[in-house]
């Protein structure tokens, strides 16, 4: 079996999902159901249509009409508009013949040439289905692909008379309380909002944008023609509600009562490194303030939805209204070049200050938690509709801060990536480059040099060569934790005593395999078949079997 039909097979077994479509071609399926389904992936996030497999996953085969697969994609490329390019295949699973199409994700909206717009969503059971393109959606999804910017758009019902007068001495006093540009202040007010984008020019009158009236409207605006705009703080107590506030004020004064009602449940303890006593905070302020700006900034204002601000016994919770913009998803949140759904809106809280000027705000929210000692932040339960960003109440180690605010004394800030790496080897003990790199979301090479430099700072301990290569916290961070002896225990033992440990295992019971070799010396998969080639060369074991089935006996 090749291995593409392997792939194929697999990708069945699992079932349908949001890129993943099944259609039984037993009866022929029609032209206006396969391009139905075409358009569908098309318009969501590409992906595979599977002809001549059922929706439960049982192969059935190609009708006689569709084994000639060539004529496929010129049926597609005439019948959408605009035209759509497709890859099929044909392949023989179970003694049948199924088609493979590969469908691009479109940024543009496709149709069939009958005028059928349809996109692809999850149902509440995980599956999924094919529902109508409604227009009010059409911003939606050009704004998610970086087509068009929302927050740019003329408010052409409102006058700039309408705004909110308090609102605009909340912005200027913003601009000097954040560190905005300094260039702002001297500006008068109508300048002021031409500098910010606040209003437009239209038709030789002067009109809000999304933007304007989010930061100068007053509520009653922003309810009648921004009702997708609501802000929700809640705290839980256990199953007790203690505060559930909602907000559709103007986005500075949101801003600034959300804080407030954040601070009082924020507890701080010192302690002392040097002649300095730093504050060791529950949360970061900074890395809610970025995480809650991002949040505001970035929602989705086609969709219905409040940004949630939740408190609770685990930790904060703070979700957002619309997926990953284009390009950014969970793998790469770290390196992936700042992008907004809403570049304006984004733009002018830049230059007031309210939030990170290089648009790493995403690195203020890691370091808020790692250099605590705490874990990452988690953006796992984000999805397609949603961001959700979790951030732990777990207890700080002192011990780990104490070594980075020393460490920040010597050489300055710690870098993200560092941070990232300390933190996994103090949750995991020991690790390889291969190991770390998904967690840093860099090229290995970057991830080694990053392992190299802690190394050479006195932070972590190599162990091996070559890809094998793994890495422990230094004798001195886990003696400064007062744990030496799981020190010993990490740092493992040398070549000499781990084959005699792999000896001993084996006349004890009989046999061992290479997973239980890496599991015993604390070694990588590498480093435990070398040691079994060494004691292999000298005659001491042998091999049984083959490739994941293998293992080694004393030699006879």
């Amino acid at each position: 079996m090749s291995e593409t039909v392997q792939q194929l097979s697999k990708l069945i077994s699992q079932g349908e999902t949001l890129t993943v479509e099944f259609k039984s071609d037993l009866k022929s399926l029609p032209d206006r159901d396969l391009l139905a389904a075409v358009v569908s992936l098309a318009n969501t996030e590409g992906g595979e249509l599977l002809l001549g497999v059922e929706d439960d996953g049982r192969i059935t085969g190609l009708h006689a009409n569709h084994l000639n697969v060539s004529g496929i994609p010129s049926l597609v490329a005439n019948k959408t508009n605009p035209a759509l390019s497709i890859r099929v295949d044909r392949f023989e699973l179970q003694g049948k013949s199924i088609a493979r199409i590969i469908v691009p994700k479109s940024r543009q909206l496709v149709s069939t040439s009958d005028g059928l717009l349809v996109r692809r969503r999850l149902k509440l059971d995980g599956t999924p289905e094919a529902v109508p393109f409604y227009p009010h959606e059409f911003i939606q999804r050009q704004s998610s692909l970086g087509l068009v910017d929302p927050s740019a758009m003329l408010m052409e019902q409102i006058t700039v008379d309408q705004f909110d007068p308090l609102q605009r001495l909340r912005l200027r006093n913003a601009i000097k309380k954040y560190g905005g540009e300094q260039s702002l202040f001297s500006l008068a007010d109508e300048e002021l909002d031409g500098a910010l984008g606040l209003v437009m020019d239209h038709q030789g009158r002067k009109r809000p944008t999304v933007a304007g009236l989010l930061i100068l409207g007053s509520e009653t605006l922003l309810r009648q023609y921004l009702p997708a705009y609501e802000v929700a703080f809640q705290v839980l107590r256990g199953t007790d509600v203690r505060v559930n506030e909602f907000y559709r004020k103007p986005l500075l004064e949101t801003f600034e009562e959300v804080e407030l009602q954040f601070k009082p449940w924020i507890v701080e303890e010192e302690i002392q490194v040097g002649l300095f006593r730093v504050p060791v905070p529950n949360y970061d302020r900074r890395a809610f303030r970025e995480a809650f700006v991002n949040a505001l900034v970035h929602r989705d204002f086609s969709t219905l939805g409040a940004v949630h601000i939740k408190l609770d016994d685990d930790g904060l919770n703070i979700s957002s209204p619309g997926g990953f913009i284009e390009g950014v998803n969970l793998n790469n949140l770290l390196v992936a070049p700042p992008r907004s759904r809403n570049p304006l809106l984004a733009d002018i809280i830049k230059r007031i200050g309210l939030a990170e000027r290089t648009g790493r705000g995403i690195d203020r929210i890691y370091e808020g938690m790692l250099r605590y000692g705490r874990p990452a932040p988690d953006y796992s339960l984000s999805n397609a509709y949603t961001v959700t960003l979790f951030l732990s109440n777990a207890s700080a180690d002192l011990d780990f801060l104490k070594m980075v605010v020393e460490q920040e004394d010597k050489l300055g800030t710690m870098p993200i990536d560092s941070l990232i790496i300390l933190s996994r080897l103090r949750e995991e003990r020991r690790l390889t480059t291969t190991d770390l790199a998904p967690s840093v979301q860099k090229p290995e090479a970057n991830v080694r040099a990053t392992l190299e430099k802690l190394v050479e700072t006195g932070f972590l301990e190599p162990h091996g060569t070559g890809r094998g290569r793994s890495y422990i916290l230094s004798a001195r961070m886990y003696q400064k934790a007062g744990q030496r002896a799981e020190y010993i225990r990490q740092a493992g033992f040398d070549s000499i005593q781990q084959e005699q440990m792999v000896l001993n295992y084996i006349g004890k019971h009989g046999s061992i395999k290479r997973a239980e070799v890496v599991e015993l010396c604390r070694l990588s998969p590498d480093q435990a078949y070398k040691l079994l080639l060494r004691l292999k060369q000298r005659g001491e074991i042998e091999q049984i079997g083959q490739r994941k089935g293998a293992f080694y006996e004393r030699k006879r």
